[in-house]
């Protein structure tokens, strides 16, 4: 039997829209970030007092997602860094990105390991970790920083305690200090810290907004010059992508994204990006970016989607007026709480109370992934009505896949 020639040396002779994928990556950071000065010059004013030796306030960034939080924390953090080394100063900052560390000791153990890198502290016990950390900063006198990207995924019964060990650690400290950066894509979190940790925290905000669709082209043009071949990304694609992700929801990851997946479907029909390439790209796209975000959520979060996606398939129909009047794909929240109830305890999670509930439903309609109104006139009773505002299936097998695997 005669082998055939590898395949892998078609691929990758075959002729390409792209010079560089990874810069039109969602997770490219650029040198230069358009429409962020005033954003980057805010946070740099907070930062700056860590270079004259003093704690800067606690910081909490706030944002849909893709407005550039991460990229703008990351780029002032590393000249904070840079200038610090130049001119050596005790200045030091950590990124954690929250989805893997969810702990209070995951996230101290993280820095005590960055402290002492030729020495193994896994298996210590909390006490002597956060004894490490404390000798650490006050043997250095350092003004540490602790950036904690995505903070809300921290579990919820570990997020007051870090909160509160972390700046409450400053009153332990001779020299040097702890501040907090927190990253989040939820304007509601802070609303569940428990009223000693909020007091604690004497912080700073700010809210970064969605893109326009001006500002995502012009985002895009300075990807496209970087990532793709000259000629091969038509006018009429750039605005395309622009324009869904404004419409959608101002979010530049998703704008980059509908470009990436233009040009490789460009690349298989050998030819160039146009406005067809990325509105064909938009299904698939949606899909990334959905799965991408129910799959970071907090897990009695996925749960109440899991809860709704599952009585959507049981319950097609949604409810029926006193009138006789189908209100269809519609569900009062008394039922999806009790199906939530059911599945916490299949999963063998500790179902909260009703208020946080509504605390949750708050933050999935923030999210975009259902709509609540409140019943109104033939529907029995007043109570809250939730409506899927994405395909029940789709949400129903990443989730059920995701708590079975």
């Amino acid at each position: 039997m005669i082998m055939s020639e590898n395949i892998f040396y078609e691929i990758l002779n075959r002729d390409s829209v792209f010079i560089d994928k990874n810069k039109i990556s969602p997770h490219y950071i650029p040198q230069t970030l358009p429409f962020r000065d005033n954003q980057i010059n805010t946070l740099s004013l907070w930062l700056s007092p860590a270079l004259k030796g003093e704690r800067p306030h606690n910081i909490f960034i706030y944002g849909k997602v893709g407005t550039g939080k991460t990229t703008v924390v990351k780029n002032v953090v590393s000249n904070l860094e840079n200038y610090s080394l130049e001119h050596k100063m005790p200045v030091k900052a950590i990124y954690l990105n929250c989805r893997n560390y969810q702990t209070k000791y995951s996230i101290l153990a993280y820095c005590v390991q960055l402290f002492y890198p030729e020495n193994n502290f896994f298996g210590y016990s909390k006490p002597f970790i956060y004894d490490k950390f404390i000798t650490y900063i006050n043997e250095h006198h350092i003004n540490l920083i602790v950036v904690l990207d995505e903070i809300d995924k921290i579990k919820e019964n570990e997020i007051d305690d870090l909160i509160y060990s972390l700046t409450r650690s400053n009153d332990e400290l001779a020299f040097g200090g702890v501040s907090v950066l927190g990253i989040s894509n939820n304007l509601f979190f802070k609303s569940k810290l428990d009223p000693r940790t909020k007091s604690s925290l004497c912080e700073l905000e700010d809210v970064y907004p969605p893109y326009n669709s001006e500002e995502l082209q012009e985002i895009l043009r300075q990807r496209v010059a970087l990532a793709f071949k000259k000629d091969t990304v038509t006018d009429s694609a750039i605005n395309a992508a622009a324009a869904i992700a404004a419409k959608e929801s101002g979010d530049a990851r998703t704008a980059v994204m509908l470009l990436l997946r233009g040009g490789e479907l460009a690349d298989l029909e050998k030819k160039i990006v146009t406005d067809k390439e990325v509105i064909n790209a938009k299904e698939k796209v949606d899909q990334d970016v959905m799965k991408s975000m129910v799959l970071t959520l907090p897990v009695q979060l996925q749960i109440v989607l899991l809860s709704i996606s599952q009585l959507y398939l049981e319950k097609p129909k949604g409810i029926m007026k006193i009138t006789g009047a189908l209100e269809a794909n519609v569900f009062y929240s008394g039922e999806v709480y009790e199906k939530y109830q059911q599945l916490c305890s299949s999963f063998k999670e500790k179902s909260v109370s009703l208020r946080w509930f509504r605390e949750y439903i708050d933050e999935l309609e923030t999210y975009g992934f259902i709509t609540t109104t409140i019943s109104g006139k033939g529907i029995r009773g007043n109570t809250t009505l939730i409506k899927l505002c994405v395909e029940a299936k789709l949400l129903y097998d990443m989730l059920a896949n995701a708590f079975n695997s």
